[in-house]
């Protein structure tokens, strides 16, 4: 994928993204973790940054035990997704798992996906649009 994106190879790289933080066996995440950005990757969400393939790993499954684990919550995204050039934007959702509000979204982000030529993220940008309510 050396040049412009088709619609195969985003709706692809979005379900990949979407899987990585649902994935709850973590040799599998970390692979997944791979496959989907570059070594020298960064993630920058609330004020944080995450950077290198360990440092992604460990914000990945710091998210997957915070969020999913506790099976409070799955991770969705609203289904629509923009493209320009290499940039993949896109809104990743928390949907609560179960009880009487199961399905409904309790936090959003904006997501910010910038794509080297090959089709993994060098960087990601996270911009909550819905905040978690307080606890």
């Amino acid at each position: 994928m050396s040049q412009t994106l088709t619609t195969p190879d985003v709706d692809l790289i979005v379900a990949r993204y979407i899987a990585v933080w649902n994935e709850p066996d973590a040799g599998e995440r970390a692979r997944a973790v791979a496959g989907l950005w570059r070594e020298d990757g960064v993630e920058f969400v609330e004020g944080a940054r995450f950077s290198g393939l360990d440092g992604l790993v460990d914000r990945v499954a710091e998210a997957h035990t915070a969020f999913v684990a506790s099976g409070l919550y799955t991770v969705t995204h609203d289904g629509e997704v923009s493209v320009h050039d290499r940039l993949v934007v896109l809104t990743i959702q928390l949907a609560h798992a179960r009880g009487e509000h199961a399905g409904d979204v309790a936090w959003a982000a904006r997501v910010f996906l910038v794509l080297d030529a090959d089709g993994r993220i060098s960087e990601d940008y996270h911009l909550t649009v819905q905040p978690l309510p307080a606890a």
